[in-house]
């Protein structure tokens, strides 16, 4: 970050802020940054990344992320298969969480697995979310002497028109049952939304790097910014060589 206000700015925020993204050296850079508290990735980001290897691409970011929690998802869709996979892919260090998704394709309770797997020490992050009710069976099913995450979609839950934070601010009332397990404001959508976590008590919110190139912008003064746009269309336009 440039900006000394921009990094006053996020050293007075409570909330967590975790990298989500799939590329080996920007997870590399990202870690390095002190405001960055730990690293989430999932299918989907390594599929867009071009990963072919999961086990030696996470062995590899592990090898140099070695005290900052990264997050790793299972693979499978029958659960005597993601139980297999947890378990392995929490061997690969201790600072692993393994991410579970709330439920499978067919939609039945992931509850049981979670609960299994809790049981026997392994740090689950609960993922994809997206009503108080899966937050309420997941609490129920994790162990409170075991660290976890509950990764709230709030995002997803925003693309579909409702407004998240009244949601996400139960969610925070409904896990102080618990103070092993973390809410996590996941698939964030803008840099706003950082703010939006730490005012409603979230403890750890993930943004991809998109997002995070815009937080040199954090107290830019708006008329200087309306400015940077104008010139920016003018510009553009210039160098279109649009003609009317």
């Amino acid at each position: 970050m440039s900006r000394p206000e921009g990094m006053r700015a996020l050293n007075r925020l409570n909330v967590k802020i975790f990298a989500d993204g799939a590329d080996r050296a920007r997870m590399l850079e990202l870690h390095a940054k002190p405001y960055i508290r730990g690293l989430t990735t999932n299918p989907t980001l390594m599929r867009k990344a071009g990963i072919s290897d999961y086990r030696a691409f996470a062995r590899e970011v592990l090898a140099e992320i070695t005290e900052k929690p990264v997050c790793f998802e299972v693979l499978a869709d029958e659960f005597g298969e993601m139980e297999r996979q947890a378990q392995e892919i929490a061997s690969w260090a201790d600072n692993v969480y393994v991410k579970i998704p709330v439920c499978n394709t067919r939609r039945a309770t992931s509850a049981p697995l979670i609960g299994r797997l809790a049981a026997r020490g392994v740090k689950v992050n609960v993922t994809a979310i997206m009503t108080l009710a899966q937050v309420r069976e997941t609490l129920t099913a994790l162990n409170p002497m075991t660290p976890s995450y509950v990764s709230v979609f709030a995002g997803r839950i925003a693309d579909t028109g409702i407004d998240p934070v009244p949601l996400m601010a139960e969610a925070v009332r409904m896990l102080r049952a618990n103070t092993k397990a973390q809410l996590v404001w996941a698939s964030s959508r803008e840099l706003f939304n950082i703010f939006q976590a730490d005012a409603v008590g979230c403890p750890v919110i993930t943004v991809t790097a998109d997002i995070l190139d815009k937080l040199a912008l954090i107290g830019h003064d708006l008329t200087e910014y309306s400015l940077d746009t104008v010139k920016m269309f003018y510009d553009d336009a210039q160098s279109a060589g649009f003609l009317l």
